[in-house]
């Protein structure tokens, strides 16, 4: 491998790591705020959100195990509770 193919190598793996960390940040930030009481149409159009991810990882990011467990979990308590936030007040 010359040394500009490693060159190129190494830059991509360290692009794949923070692109990586980014998407975990945002699934982070995604799951506390709807356990906040955020509609998750309001969470992903939040300026956080929408500076740092690209359609493709949102896409990505709503198949996350974790972020549907947030959201069934609060489906489940909107139920329980009757309140079902059809807005955003």
């Amino acid at each position: 491998m010359s040394d500009s193919a490693l060159h190129v190598a190494i830059r991509k793996l360290m692009e794949n790591m923070g692109s990586d960390l980014i998407e975990e940040r945002a699934v982070n930030y995604i799951i506390r705020e709807l356990h906040n009481g955020r509609s998750l149409s309001s969470v992903v159009n939040d300026s956080y959100i929408k500076n740092r991810i690209d359609e493709e990882k949102m896409d990505h990011i709503l198949e996350n195990e974790e972020v549907i467990r947030a959201v069934e979990e609060e489906i489940s308590a909107a139920f329980k509770d009757k309140d079902f936030k059809f807005t955003d007040e």
